[in-house]
């Protein structure tokens, strides 16, 4: 039987090794971020003054002016994206949110994509690439939080619903 110190320790170990492990993922994590965010224009953002596949006029400027509003570039093809969206579509439901879909073929499509996966979201078709070109957007997913009319955060890749949260409450 072995010792009760002798567990103990390995415990002790484990613990220390799960945390700098923890550590490690984050300090990667927001090296990356920083990488694929590294030619996004941070502060006065482009000008999004666009309709959505709705039809519903989009003014950036105006729904920024009084709180923050999450802005959110994605694609239908992204497999990253179809972990993000959900938690995208969870906050959007009590924070203004705003989507970007990134060569996601028509409006149609992106109309049956959404009800398909139950997304309330609102989706502006950026079929050609032109607003994420013009936004410096080079990795989807990326969500950026933009309140009067400047980009205050901006993550890429994978994020969580807290990790989002968070930084629209940061902002």
């Amino acid at each position: 039987m072995p010792k009760p110190s002798t567990n103990k320790n390995r415990l002790w170990r484990w613990g220390k090794e799960l945390i700098l492990m923890i550590v490690l993922l984050t300090i990667i994590s927001i090296g990356l971020d920083l990488w694929r965010s590294q030619h996004i224009p941070k502060g006065q953002e482009p000008i999004l003054n666009v309709i959505d596949i709705n039809g519903e006029q989009i003014n950036l400027a105006k729904l920024s002016a009084d709180k923050p509003i999450i802005v959110y570039f994605w694609a239908t093809w992204c497999s990253a994206c179809k972990i993000t969206s959900p938690s995208v579509n969870w906050l959007a439901q009590d924070y203004p949110t705003i989507s970007i879909a990134i060569r996601s073929k028509d409006n149609e499509t992106l109309k049956a994509y959404m009800k398909y996966h139950d997304y309330d979201f609102k989706v502006i078709n950026d079929l050609n690439g032109s607003i994420s070109k013009q936004w410096g957007i080079s990795a989807t997913p990326t969500i950026m939080v933009v309140k009067q009319d400047k980009i205050v955060s901006i993550t890429t890749g994978v994020t969580s619903p807290i990790g989002i949260w968070l930084r629209y409450h940061l902002a």
